[in-house]
């Protein structure tokens, strides 16, 4: 009966190795993981941080002060909810029908928001939501609005859209482990609804920021570990190719890079959506990663949680770094200066945390 393993052998064979998988995987040079060192060096500044329950809703994986003084959060129901600064009055704002990523507020109050699904839309004061552009971007990330009223936004990739792949963390998932590099940083103008490319060429575009001065964007790219400074006014520049309107202000970062957001005082915050893993191993065996994908994911060796958020200033200064080893934090997509208090994003986690970080308000640099 020697016939029934080895041929129990060749079928497990074949299917690594022949079935079908939906990525095309790239080699590519991924730098040696750098750990917890230096200005990351591990601690426990963000363990035991406090929990506003969510009642039901799982995901806020960004949050956004509005000026009513509420914050407004994108949940993976589809639903954006409402509530105050220590998470009393939570309500139901609006519903996009899909997964609400980034989120900012534009001059007349209208919320713009970055719907992995569902494209770029705008929720009126009352909870009307609406569709910004012609609906062909998809997988949008996150946004950022200038002072002019442009519109600035991240699209992760134009190859993979949870839509189509089973959400956002099966689709960031796929463009990671390919690492084509399609994503983008487009730039929409309400006044002639024209959308156009800005720049192109990441591995995952994630979190989206603007400089003080109104010069710049700050785009976290989250395949390759980096944060970009990128002119605002480069056209379908590509990252891949050195330009002077392309500087890359982190490099080689401990984890993977998510949301950007700006504290009161001008302060950058980062979150990091989890650890370096062994993916860095196979960066330049790209067919042990279609062999990866062909294993059962629950067979996956899942890293351990671990929260991690910084703070930083526009010349690349880490001014904080929080960590929580613990294991007890949920996925830490950002964090949002509010109200005395730092609020941790998470996009897996049924209550929103915060701990006390009482910063200066100065209005003059209070972008979305």
């Amino acid at each position: 009966m020697l016939w029934v393993p080895v041929a129990g052998t060749v079928i497990l064979a074949s299917y690594l190795g022949l079935w079908p998988v939906p990525i095309a995987p790239v080699s590519w040079d991924a730098p040696a993981a750098p750990g917890y060192v230096g200005a990351h060096a591990a601690n426990s500044k963000l363990a035991g941080v406090q929990r506003i329950d969510l009642h039901g809703e799982v995901g806020p994986e960004h949050v956004v002060a509005g000026p009513d003084g509420r914050l407004y959060t994108g949940v993976r129901s589809g639903n954006i909810v409402r509530m105050q600064p220590d998470g009393s009055a939570q309500e139901v704002f609006a519903s996009t029908g899909g997964r609400p990523l980034g989120m900012a507020f534009a001059a007349d109050g209208s919320l713009v928001v970055a719907d992995g699904i569902k494209g770029l839309l705008s929720v009126a004061p009352n909870g009307q939501v609406s569709a910004l552009g012609d609906g062909q971007a998809r997988f949008l990330n996150a946004v950022a609005i200038a002072a002019s009223g442009k519109i600035y936004v991240s699209e992760s990739s134009t190859r993979f859209t949870p839509a189509r792949h089973g959400g956002t963390v099966e689709a960031a998932t796929l463009d990671v482990m390919e690492q084509s590099a399609t994503g983008r940083v487009l730039e929409y103008d309400p006044a002639t609804k024209a959308l156009r490319a800005v720049a192109t060429g990441f591995s995952l575009a994630n979190g989206i920021a603007l400089s003080n001065d109104q010069a710049s964007l700050f785009v976290s790219e989250s395949g390759r570990y980096r944060v970009w400074k990128i002119a605002l006014d480069a056209d379908r520049l590509d990252v891949g190719k050195q330009s002077p309107q392309a500087q890359v202000l982190f490099d080689n970062l401990p984890g993977y890079p998510d949301n950007l957001t700006r504290a009161p005082d001008g302060t950058l915050w980062l979150g990091f959506g989890g650890q370096r893993n062994d993916l860095d191993k196979m960066a330049r065996r790209p067919f042990l990663r279609s062999m990866v994908l062909r294993i059962p994911r629950f067979l996956w060796a899942a890293p351990k949680p671990y929260g991690h958020v910084m703070a930083f200033g526009e010349d690349g200064k880490v001014l904080d770094d929080l960590q929580d080893p613990g294991g007890t934090s949920p996925l830490t997509t950002g964090a949002t200066v509010s109200a005395g208090r730092l609020y941790i994003h998470n996009a897996d986690g049924d209550a929103l945390g915060w701990i006390a970080k009482k910063i200066p308000r100065r209005p003059n640099l209070n972008f979305a």
